[in-house]
């Protein structure tokens, strides 16, 4: 596999998506974009909230992606459009320090943590001025990570803009860094599979060093994707970073009751990794020693040794700050299961038994019903709609990215896909004016795809 983002020549007129975006470009900056790049988005088969606690998960990249044009001048000006008008124009001097309002996540901000990742990777005092036009076909806020690809997309271009050359590893390492400026505590699962992908192939993502591995899906079946039309945005809410702080107390708890040192470790894997236990024995350990009741924050600081000031200095994030009660059981479990859940998952698809299609529902089931009862980050109508997944033919059905809305992923035997098209089109989006409207983009069929790209026209 190529180490570098590749650079491709295309023919622009031979695609419309293509020529409509150079034509939006040339007729707001009076020339021609220099070159294209491209950021997709993905789908997680399955290894839910697990990749910020150290656990290896199983995306896909999808087709749906992030697409800018892009020109490059002297003018000591970055400036943005987007070709949808929901997304208002930006522009910032390449001179001043670029500012990121957490408090207020909009699309430009986004696309500012790529360029501001690049800059300070490199030490660039003045970067580049540029011009670009941002094209978007990844539905929003829709857990297929829309924001992790238009961040993906903006460090590429910031990269190729200055002529500098990164490898797809630490192109993805630096995203997955950089998102954090806008307060999105994540764990560089949509990063590395955006930048890591490739066509045909799901992909095995593990951290710490960051490697991806084939992951070659059975035959007989497809993965078909549908949004519940809830929207939940990450940075905008708090229930994300909330999870990611309870898992962190669940590893110093764990880490306390086993005589280890709290203050090193900070992800669950670390625990396990410490101990030289297998993910059942840690299953176990949480039984033992986390109770089901939900924690306070006195109790913590209790058993950990440490001041009410030190928890919120230390153990919470800046939008975390009000949580008063921690379910500690609940989520420590979720992660081990699902962590166990992956590993099965691959080692089915790796040794292709005669029931793999079956065997890997199943694991999607339980992965679902895991993230609704454990990590209670599903919705009503998240629930509903896996439900009418299953009923409709699918094997397997589970919500995908973040949850509390966004898409559920379904396995669904070729020979029924589109009957299953119909029955959930009518059990689902039909019954519902928006969600109708919003159905061609809503429910599709997704095949696995290819990762970042520069285009250059031919």
């Amino acid at each position: 596999m190529a180490t570098n983002p590749p650079k491709l020549r295309t023919k622009i007129t031979a695609n419309e998506r293509l020529q409509n975006l150079k034509n939006t470009f040339e007729t707001k900056y009076g020339e021609a974009p220099l070159f294209y790049a491209y950021a997709p988005g993905r789908v997680n088969l399955i290894g839910e909230h697990i990749d910020y606690c150290g656990y290896s998960v199983l995306p896909m990249a999808i087709e749906p992606n992030i697409l800018a044009a892009v020109s490059v001048n002297t003018s000591g000006t970055i400036t943005l459009a987007n070709t949808n008008p929901q997304y208002k124009d930006y522009s910032v001097s390449c001179s001043e320090d670029i500012g990121i309002d957490r408090e207020n996540p909009k699309w430009h901000y986004y696309f500012l943590c790529g360029v501001k990742g690049i800059q300070e990777k490199f030490g660039i005092a003045q970067l580049a001025g540029m011009s670009c036009v941002v094209d978007g076909t990844i539905p929003p806020s829709s857990g297929l990570s829309s924001s992790s690809a238009l961040v993906c997309c903006a460090g590429l271009v910031t990269m190729e803009a200055n002529q500098k050359s990164l490898s797809k590893v630490a192109l993805a390492e630096l995203c997955a860094k950089c998102e954090r400026y806008i307060g999105t505590e994540g764990g560089g699962m949509d990063q590395s599979i955006s930048f890591l992908a490739e066509k045909g192939t799901a992909k095995l993502i593990e951290f710490q060093p960051l490697r991806a591995t084939d992951v070659k899906l059975p035959g007989g079946a497809v993965f078909v994707i549908s949004n519940c039309c809830v929207e939940m945005n990450k940075a905008a809410s708090s229930h994300f970073n909330i999870r990611v702080v309870e898992c962190r107390i669940a590893t110093k708890m764990l880490a306390e009751a086993r005589g280890l040192d709290p203050s090193r470790l900070m992800k669950l894997a670390q625990v396990q990794t410490e101990l030289k236990a297998s993910l059942e024995e840690m299953l176990g350990l949480v039984d033992e020693v986390l109770h089901p009741e939900p924690y306070s924050r006195e109790e913590i600081c209790k058993v950990l040794g440490i001041t009410s000031e030190q928890f919120s200095t230390e153990l919470l994030s800046a939008n975390t700050q009000h949580e008063m009660h921690f379910k500690l059981h609940q989520r420590a479990k979720h992660v081990y299961s699902e962590a166990a859940r992956v590993l099965r998952f691959k080692s089915v698809c790796d040794s292709e038994p005669a029931d793999s299609v079956q065997l890997l529902g199943d694991l999607m089931n339980q992965s679902h019903a895991s993230c609704r009862d454990l990590y209670e980050c599903s919705c009503t109508e998240l629930d509903q709609l896996v439900d009418i997944c299953l009923k409709s033919g699918a094997v397997g059905s589970r919500l995908t990215g973040a949850g509390w809305g966004g898409c559920a992923v379904s396995m669904v035997p070729d020979e029924k896909v589109e009957s299953f098209l119909q029955a959930v089109r009518e059990a689902y989006y039909l019954p519902d004016p928006r969600r109708a409207a919003m159905e061609k983009q809503s429910l599709f069929v997704s095949r696995p795809g290819g990762g970042a790209a520069v285009l250059l026209e031919e």
